[in-house]
């Protein structure tokens, strides 16, 4: 069976939930990869909505956070005040899932706009519960398709913070989380040196690093150890396509 781009995305990002009990995701990618590891490398996660939903285990994948197949055989329904409060800014989320239309070096990611954001090319949807994720989470895992108009030298906008702002300087408060310890692409999967600086950890099958080179706005750094990510085997394969498909 021969995986497609964004099949590949869905394993890796979902590798990266093994072990873990509480992740906060939205729709999209994310949404897939965090279904498929609770059906395989995390069969006790809680998928935690930002429509309040704790401990969602839909039949389907959701169209959206206020679809409702994520009810039915869900742990609690809270509202969106004890969700944030309560939950997320109490830290007891382990993983935020996060996409993006631009991300840096840093981690740093923008939904807001692309060009100026007097006069946007193009307006965003926004941050959303992202901005909050990013921050009060334990750690957080970043799923984009990469090209060298997401993975950028500097974000139009910071939605979501990173470890250090766009030009370098500063750092994250003492009182947030861990920020963005990967970032899963159709390329590779990315993990941030101790600087805080993203690096190139594993190249997805059939990848090398010069299309990885070609496809970031930056000079990308390297691991100490570079690996090759597996391809995904038949079986989650078929799960992912029967959670997709």
């Amino acid at each position: 069976m021969t995986s497609s781009a964004e099949e590949l995305m869905i394993a890796a990002a979902a590798a990266e939930l093994a072990g873990v009990r509480s992740v906060f995701v939205g729709i999209g990618l994310p949404n897939a990869a965090a279904n498929l590891a609770r059906r395989t490398v995390a069969p006790g996660l809680e998928l935690i909505y930002e429509s309040g939903v704790i401990g969602a285990r839909p039949a389907r994948l959701p169209d959206s956070i206020g679809d409702p197949a994520l009810v039915s055989g869900a742990a609690a329904t809270v509202s969106m005040r004890d969700l944030f409060g309560g939950f997320l800014q109490g830290g007891r989320i382990e993983v935020g899932m996060l996409g993006a239309a631009q991300v840096d070096r840093w981690g740093n990611l923008n939904t807001t706009v692309i060009g100026p954001y007097a006069r946007p090319t193009v307006r965003l949807p926004g941050s959303g519960g992202a901005c909050e994720i990013a921050l009060n989470a334990q750690r957080v895992v970043v799923v984009v398709n990469q090209s060298r108009r997401t993975f950028v030298d500097r974000v139009d906008f910071v939605t979501s913070p990173g470890h250090r702002r766009p030009d370098g300087s500063g750092g994250r408060p003492p009182w947030a989380g861990a920020g963005p310890t990967a970032v899963v692409s159709q390329l590779g999967l990315y993990h941030f040196g101790p600087d805080g600086q993203m690096e190139l950890a594993g190249l997805q099958p059939g990848i090398d690093e010069a299309a990885v080179d070609a496809a970031t706005g930056w000079p990308m750094r390297r691991a100490a150890s570079l690996v090759r990510l597996p391809e995904p085997s038949a079986e989650t394969l078929a799960e992912i396509r029967g959670l997709t498909g």
